[in-house]
């Protein structure tokens, strides 16, 4: 059986791993000490190393890794990860022998030009693109390309789990809350977060469908979105991208 636990690093990162009780496959290592601690109470074998992008909180902890551990590490070909031995990019799979499993690569620029995602196993390993309830900050790439990143994703089968990077859901939900105060499902997901967070439980992984239902980010194109958007922001062009860039800029400040 394949387990998936996440691994906090940091304030609010999640380091994502694959094992099987056996051997282990880690998603954005910023901090290898996390990693090896699991590793060894575990008494898990490190398989491989994959990364979404080139922040340091998520490949920070690599080179230390790759000290110990001689294991193949993918990464984005677009961008320069000192340690990443197989680079990747859209429409490339992987395989996993320890897991027999295979993993399709997805182009996800925005964030950061290169970003990439890793599907497969029913799940989505979408780093700092998609969050639960919001996105990434648009440090290298255009909004246009953001929202079609997103608009990617959010294309896949709903029952498709998401793992991103970090543990920002109950901020997200009150700027989501924000943009959409009668989405009743939005509240129905703060009253959930909440009770996860006050038992010290993680709100992810998220679903498709669920993000779908209640991320600001995935439904630009709703009029209950572009309403209170064009009101927050005074923009005068109700198209997705234009909603969109308001939202992410909006965001930003909040």
């Amino acid at each position: 059986m394949l387990n998936i636990i996440p691994i906090p690093a940091f304030n609010d990162n999640y380091i994502w791993m694959l094992h099987d009780n056996q051997y282990a496959v880690v998603v954005d290592p910023g901090d290898a000490a996390p990693v090896l601690a699991y590793l060894n109470l575990h008494k898990l074998q490190l398989a491989a190393i994959l990364c979404t992008h080139h922040h340091y909180d998520h490949v920070g902890g690599v080179s230390k890794l790759i000290e110990l551990y001689n294991v193949p590490v993918y990464g984005p070909r677009l961008e320069n990860i000192p340690s990443v031995t197989h680079k990747l990019g859209d429409g490339d799979v992987i395989e996993i022998p320890e897991f027999n499993i295979k993993l399709s690569v997805l182009d996800i620029p925005g964030h950061t030009l290169g970003h990439i995602a890793y599907l497969g196993v029913g799940s989505v390993f979408c780093g700092d693109t998609l969050f639960a309830c919001g996105c990434g900050r648009l440090f290298e790439g255009t909004a246009a390309q953001l929202l079609d990143s997103l608009q990617r994703l959010a294309n896949l089968p709903d029952e498709t789990k998401v793992y991103c990077g970090h543990e920002y859901t109950e901020a997200n939900i009150i700027f989501a809350l924000v943009c959409e105060p009668d989405n009743a499902r939005l509240k129905q997901r703060q009253a959930d977060v909440k009770i996860l967070r006050a038992a010290g439980y993680p709100t992810l992984p998220s679903t498709i469908v669920l993000e779908k239902a209640t991320n600001p980010f995935l439904r630009c194109a709703e009029p209950s979105v572009i309403a209170t958007t064009m009101q927050m922001t005074q923009v005068k062009d109700s198209s997705e991208i234009s909603i969109f860039t308001a939202l992410r800029t909006l965001k930003n400040s909040f």
